[in-house]
């Protein structure tokens, strides 16, 4: 943790022995520890959001994704893929992040790895990498609806908090999606395409999309409100609320079982340039900018991603292992979390800085109390 939270540059594990002046050894060592040993990174991420919930009162979980470039085709994982930030097709890893938000600030919980193309079914890849039998190729609506099993039957003492997703790129099941959280009783407040088909009215429903829905004559309760901009000040926001109430297609409703209805909210389009957005949420009793502000827990996760890539080594993992990747990634998001929480200080060590007894007694202190009881 101190080596990536201090490092400058690179975090390979021969330049965090070099930067807190460790034993010869010691880059050897830290690199067993993340690409060799066997220690279990589930119940670390457990305590480690359960000490966020304890520092700050949780708001959402929300889900971002986070590519890592790669070099070569021996990484675990990694494969070709668009990069939409930057349209360009790009070797890479691709993760899966849940984050907590905290109103503030989102924090990285937990993480899955997308295995595609042969990484699911080629054995001898898959032995190599070390890649659990379990641990298949599956759409990303399945990774979010793991994520929610986690929180709420894994680990009930983590926090209940609503689930803002955008579901509007690389889902392809987004009925199915929130189909999963309402049968888990979570709340929700999820973007979607304008194409996303909803029913409406009974006990013939309409079958429509979200899009055309809010075209129609008096379907639509403007509400404006002003929300702080980036660059100070405040901005007026408009939002038209669905005067009714609409349910999932049947598809989502088949797996839902329950006849639940959900409001739709767009946002107009602010220029001609940019096309109006939607949402889908179950929060019925929430105002209209309570569930606004919600929805920008998106936002927080993409800076957290940036701010991972940025300066704590979220893209330096050096190995090739499915455990390794992991444990690396457990580490990071633990570092970012202290960093964050204790206030541990960011500035880059000087060449004669040591990593003195006092601050490895701080981060005990700090993980022996996330994890207190509970063997870790």
């Amino acid at each position: 943790m101190w080596g990536l939270l201090h490092t400058p540059g690179k975090k390979t594990p021969r330049r965090m022995a070099e930067a807190g002046l460790l034993p010869a050894g010691a880059a050897h060592g830290l690199h067993q520890f993340i690409n060799s040993s066997t220690w279990a990174w589930e119940p670390v991420r457990r305590a480690l959001g359960r000490t966020i919930a304890a520092h700050r009162p949780a708001y959402a979980w929300t889900v971002a994704d986070l590519l890592i470039p790669k070099q070569g085709e021996h990484s675990v994982g990694v494969h070709r893929r668009l990069d939409q930030a930057t349209g360009r097709i790009i070797n890479c890893q691709r993760g899966v992040g849940l984050f907590l938000a905290t109103g503030t600030r989102c924090f990285p919980v937990d993480w899955s790895l997308v295995l595609d193309g042969a990484w699911d079914w080629d054995d001898l890849r898959r032995r190599r990498a070390r890649i659990p039998e379990a641990e298949t190729g599956r759409p990303v609506g399945a990774f979010v609806l793991g994520f929610a099993a986690g929180v709420t039957a894994a680990d009930p003492q983590l926090p209940k908090a609503p689930w803002v997703l955008n579901l509007t790129q690389r889902c392809d099941d987004a009925s199915g999606v929130m189909a999963g959280l309402a049968r888990r009783e979570l709340d929700f407040v999820c973007e979607v395409d304008p194409g996303q088909i909803v029913l409406v009215g009974r006990p013939a429903p309409r079958v429509i999309t979200v899009g055309d829905l809010m075209e129609e004559p008096h379907a639509r309760q403007p509400h404006a409100f002003m929300r702080p901009s980036e660059h100070g000040g405040s901005k007026a926001v408009r939002v038209n609320v669905y005067a009714g109430r609409v349910r999932l297609s049947q598809r989502g409703a088949a797996k839902d079982g329950v006849s639940r209805t959900y409001h739709v909210l767009e946002q107009p389009s602010a220029d001609s340039g940019q096309p109006a957005r939607y949402w889908i949420t179950s929060l019925m009793s929430r105002g209209v900018e309570e569930v606004m502000a919600l929805a920008r827990s998106q936002v927080g996760a993409r800076t957290t991603v940036e701010r991972l890539r940025e300066r704590f080594g979220v893209l330096d993992f050096e190995g090739r292992s499915f455990p390794g990747w992991h444990h690396h990634m457990t580490m990071v998001s633990a570092a970012y979390a202290y960093q964050h929480l204790c206030g541990a200080p960011g500035a880059v060590p000087t060449p004669a800085t040591r990593l003195s007894a006092a601050r490895v007694e701080a981060v005990d202190r700090w993980v022996g109390a996330g994890a207190k009881g509970r063997g870790a």
